[in-house]
C-alpha cells in the first residue's frame, strides 16, 4: 500500500489519514527546530525578551482534528495577525464592498509601517493586512465609543479562537509607548478621510488587538476558521460568512507577508499572515489552518522558522492552490 504522505506537491482535495498528518507535523518540528537565523523584534521592548528558542507548530484541520509540537501552548501577543481577522468582522458588519471601498485592496509592495503607501494612493486607501489598512479598519468598528469599539473587536477575535483572549499588559504598555509611527499614520489618514473615529483613539484600538494573547493551537484554529467558511471546527460556530472569508484570503494574498508576499505565494501557493512576535498563519482552504510560533524574524519582520515550515508541509501535504497534473 502506498505511503499517504508520498504526494505529488499540488493540492489533492483532501487531507492525508490524521495519524499520518500528526507524523508529518513531528518531523517537520524536528526538521527545523535546528534554525538558528533571524532575530526577535527589538522595536518593541517586551518582544525582544522572549526566548528565541521558542518554537511551536499546529495544524487544525476543518473537521476539527489538532496536530501539535513543539511550545504550541506558550501565549505570546497575536500582533499583525490580528489584521485578516479583525477584517473580516468587518466586512460581516458593513459588507465587503463598503470594506473594500474604504480599506483597499492591492498590495502596497511596501514594508507594513510604509507612509509612502498612503501618499501613492489617490484617496489615502491602501490594504488591510499593513499597518494603514489595519488601523483605518479597526477604526470602523461598530460603537458609538472607542470602548464599544474594542469590545466588538475583542469578542470577535475570541470567536475565532474559541475561547476568551485577553490583552498582555506588559506588551500593550510597551506597544502605546513606542508606537509614534502608528499615530503619525492615523494622522495622515485623517487627512484623507480614510480613519473614521478619532486617530489617537483608533491607534489605541489597534494597540490592544495586537496586544491579545493567543497560542500557537489559538492561531491554528483561528486560521482553520477561515478555511471552514467561517465556522469555527472546534466550537462549530459560525463567525463570519463564507464570502468574508474568500476577500479576507485574497488580501493575505496581497500583502499577507508584506513586500515578500510574492515570493511567498510563489513558493508556498497559499495565503499567509505574519506577526513581529514570531507567529504565523497559513491558510489552506476547504482542508487546514497552520500556525507557528518562532520569534526571529528576517529582515521584513517576518518568522524565519514558520514560513520554512509552511513551505516544507505545503509541498508534503499538497496544499498549494496553484499545483496541478495534466488530465489523463
Amino acid at each position: 500500500m502506498a505511503n499517504p504522505l508520498d504526494l505529488a506537491t499540488l493540492s489533492t482535495g483532501h487531507l492525508p489519514p490524521v495519524d499520518c498528518v500528526q507524523k508529518l507535523t513531528e518531523e517537520t518540528f524536528a526538521k527545523f527546530r535546528g534554525e538558528e537565523s533571524g532575530t526577535n523584534a527589538d522595536y518593541i521592548p517586551a518582544l525582544a525578551e522572549v526566548s528565541p528558542r521558542l518554537f511551536g507548530i499546529c495544524l487544525a484541520e476543518v473537521s476539527g482534528p489538532l496536530h501539535e509540537a513543539g511550545d504550541t501552548a506558550v501565549e505570546f501577543s497575536i500582533q499583525s495577525i490580528s489584521k485578516p481577522f479583525v477584517f473580516g468582522l468587518i466586512c460581516q458588519s458593513i459588507g465587503e464592498e463598503a470594506a473594500r471601498e474604504k480599506l483597499g485592496a492591492n498590495s502596497t509592495g511596501l514594508p507594513f509601517n510604509s507612509v509612502l503607501a498612503i501618499e501613492r494612493s489617490e484617496d489615502g486607501t491602501t490594504n488591510p493586512m499593513v499597518n494603514a489598512g489595519a488601523i483605518a479598519a479597526s477604526s470602523l468598528a461598530p460603537g458609538a465609543t472607542a470602548e464599544e469599539k474594542w469590545h466588538f473587536l475583542q469578542q470577535g477575535l475570541s470567536r475565532f479562537a474559541g475561547r476568551p483572549l485577553a490583552i498582555d499588559p506588559a506588551v500593550y504598555e510597551s506597544e502605546m509607548a513606542t508606537n509614534q509611527r502608528n499615530q503619525g499614520i492615523a494622522g495622515l489618514l485623517r487627512s484623507y478621510q480614510k480613519v473614521f473615529c478619532d486617530p489617537a483613539e483608533a491607534t489605541d484600538i489597534y494597540t490592544r488587538q495586537c496586544s491579545l494573547n493567543v497560542t500557537a493551537r489559538d492561531l491554528a484554529v483561528m486560521a482553520a476558521t477561515l478555511a471552514n467558511g467561517g465556522v469555527n471546527p472546534l466550537t462549530r460556530k459560525p463567525v463570519i460568512d463564507p464570502i468574508h472569508c474568500q476577500h479576507v484570503l485574497a488580501v493575505m494574498v496581497t500583502a499577507g507577508l508584506y513586500e515578500n508576499s510574492g515570493d511567498w505565494l510563489y513558493e508556498t501557493g497559499l495565503p499567509g499572515k505574519s506577526g513581529v512576535s514570531g507567529g504565523m498563519i497559513t491558510v489552506s482552504p476547504g482542508k487546514v489552518g497552520l500556525a507557528t510560533f518562532s520569534p526571529p524574524l528576517d529582515e521584513a519582520g517576518n518568522s524565519v522558522r514558520g514560513q520554512l515550515c509552511a513551505r516544507h508541509l505545503s509541498a508534503r501535504l499538497g496544499l498549494n492552490l496553484f499545483a496541478s497534473r495534466p488530465h489523463s
